[in-house]
C-alpha cells in the first residue's frame, strides 16, 4: 500500500483504484463515517473507469495511525494531510471529492488552501455548521415512519453512544442505517455492512472547530464546486445543499432520484454521469494538473 508523510511527518496510506490504466489526473476521494474505513466507498459508483482514485485512510482509520495529538484527527487540521498528498503527487491543483463527514475535510481544505483547488466535489455533504437552512424533508420523514425499519431506525439516532466501546459504536451505526437509503433492500443491507468505524478517531475528528470565518473563506474558492444530494436523503433535504452551493463562486446542486445519503451505490450510472461530466468541464481528463 502507497504511503506518504503527514503535516507531522507520520507515514499516512491510502488506496489507489484505477480500472481504466488511463493517463487521468487523479481524483482524491475522502470518506465520511466519521472515521469509516474508506471500503464503503466502493469504486464511486465505476468513476474508477475514468479516473484514477486516490483514497487515503484518514486518521486513526484503516492503516493510518492514530496521532499523538488527537486535534491532528479533526476534519480542520486533516486538510494539512490533503495538502501533503498533492504535494506527493506532484500536483498543481487538486481533484476532490469527499463524501458525508469527509466532505468536512474537503471543504477544510478549500477554505485553507483555495488557489490548490482544481475542482471540488461535495457528496451529501453536512451543511449545518455552514449554513442556517433547516432540512427541507419532514414530509419525506413522516412518510416513511410508516415503516417499521425505517421508524425503529429513526428512533435509534437519538441514542447517546458518547460513552460507549468500539463495538456498541459500530452496532449503534449499523442500527441507524437505514435512515440513509431511500429503501433497504439486500443490496443496502449488504452495503451498510462494509466498512467499519473507528471510536477514537470519532471522537478526534470534531476535536477542533473551523473558524468563524470559515463561509467567507468559501466565497473566494475560485474552483468549481458541484454539491451531490440524494431527493430522498432525509438527514438533508435539498435546500441546506443549495445554500451550501451558493457560498461558492462556482457552485452548483445536482440531485439525484432514487438515492438517498449514498448516490454513488442507490443510483450509481447517474451519479457517475454526473460528476464525469462535471469533472470533464471544469478540468478535463488528461488536461493536467502536474505540477
Amino acid at each position: 500500500m502507497p504511503t506518504y508523510t503527514g503535516a507531522d511527518s507520520a507515514q499516512l496510506h491510502y488506496d489507489v483504484l484505477d480500472r481504466a490504466r488511463a493517463q487521468s489526473d487523479p481524483l482524491v476521494l475522502l470518506a465520511g463515517g466519521a472515521a469509516r474505513h474508506p471500503a464503503y466507498l466502493g469504486d464511486l459508483g465505476g468513476l474508477d473507469t475514468t479516473y484514477r482514485l486516490v483514497v487515503p485512510h484518514l486518521r486513526g482509520v484503516g492503516e493510518t495511525p492514530m496521532p499523538a495529538d488527537p486535534t491532528r484527527g479533526s476534519f480542520w487540521r486533516q486538510a494539512e494531510d490533503v495538502e501533503r498528498l498533492r504535494e506527493h503527487l506532484g500536483l498543481d491543483r487538486l481533484l476532490l471529492a469527499g463524501h458525508s463527514a469527509g466532505s468536512r475535510i474537503a471543504v477544510s481544505y478549500a477554505a485553507q488552501f483555495p488557489d490548490r483547488v482544481g475542482a471540488l466535489v461535495l457528496i451529501t455533504p453536512p451543511t449545518a455548521y455552514l449554513v442556517d437552512v433547516e432540512p427541507d424533508s419532514d414530509d419525506l420523514v413522516e412518510s416513511r415512519m410508516r415503516d417499521p425499519v425505517f421508524a425503529a431506525a429513526a428512533a435509534a439516532m437519538d441514542v447517546d453512544v458518547s460513552d460507549g466501546t468500539e463495538d456498541t459504536f459500530n452496532e449503534w451505526q449499523l442500527s441507524v442505517a437505514p435512515v440513509g437509503y431511500a429503501a433497504w433492500g439486500k443490496a443496502e443491507q449488504s452495503h451498510a455492512a462494509e466498512g467499519t468505524y473507528v471510536f477514537e478517531a470519532a471522537k478526534a475528528f470534531f476535536s477542533v472547530d473551523p473558524p468563524t470565518d470559515v463561509r467567507e473563506r468559501l466565497g473566494r474558492v475560485r474552483a468549481p464546486v458541484l454539491v451531490v444530494g440524494g431527493a430522498q436523503d432525509v438527514m438533508l433535504g435539498v435546500a441546506p445543499l443549495r445554500a451550501l452551493a451558493e457560498l461558492f463562486l462556482l457552485g452548483r446542486l445536482a440531485v439525484i432520484e432514487g438515492s438517498a445519503h449514498y448516490p454513488f451505490v442507490e443510483a450509481p450510472d447517474a451519479f457517475a454521469g454526473i460528476v464525469r461530466e462535471f469533472l470533464d468541464k471544469a478540468f478535463g481528463v488528461g488536461q493536467g494538473l502536474g505540477a
